[in-house]
């Protein structure tokens, strides 16, 4: 943050983020939205793989310290009603720990909460996400796959 030259704190796009984190009110306050194009591209590591890269940037979401400890296995879990629901939770739940998806998932109930909180509006669900269970309980999608019969497979490859 800077003062311009009629004396006004300016914030940049980052300081405006950590505000929303610390869950401060934003409105009102002055933004340089301005970006500086940079047209070299960044040095990157082609030693990693795309699973390795994928992980590394996992650590770069913004998302609050909370929904970052979450045991996101044991919270959905505990959405189920029935043996079945669990059965097909667990079932997907193991895809999601062996594809390392669970900072993903953490994530998506991170969005889905502040979504709701702030009253935004999102789809149904489409293409193959609806025949996770484990998105359905989360709140990513409305279609029950368990109803629907849908293959988590479809999702999952």
């Amino acid at each position: 943050m800077i003062k311009n030259k009629f004396g006004e704190i300016v914030y940049n796009i980052e300081d405006v983020v950590d505000l929303m984190m610390s869950e401060q009110n934003v409105s009102g306050i002055t933004v340089d939205d301005t970006v500086k194009l940079d047209n070299t591209l960044p040095e990157s590591d082609i030693s990693l793989s795309v699973d390795e890269y994928d992980l590394m940037n996992q650590h770069n979401w913004l998302m609050p310290e909370e929904y970052k400890q979450i045991d996101i296995a044991q919270h959905v879990i505990d959405c189920c009603k029935t043996d079945a629901e669990i059965q097909r939770a667990g079932e997907e739940l193991l895809m999601f720990q062996q594809r390392n998806l669970f900072n993903l998932l953490k994530y998506l109930r991170y969005l889905v909460d502040t979504m709701k909180t702030n009253n935004i509006i999102w789809g149904v669900g489409r293409g193959s996400s609806v025949a996770s269970y484990v998105l359905y309980l989360l709140g990513v999608h409305r279609v029950d796959s368990m109803y629907y019969d849908l293959d988590p497979k479809e999702f999952l490859r």
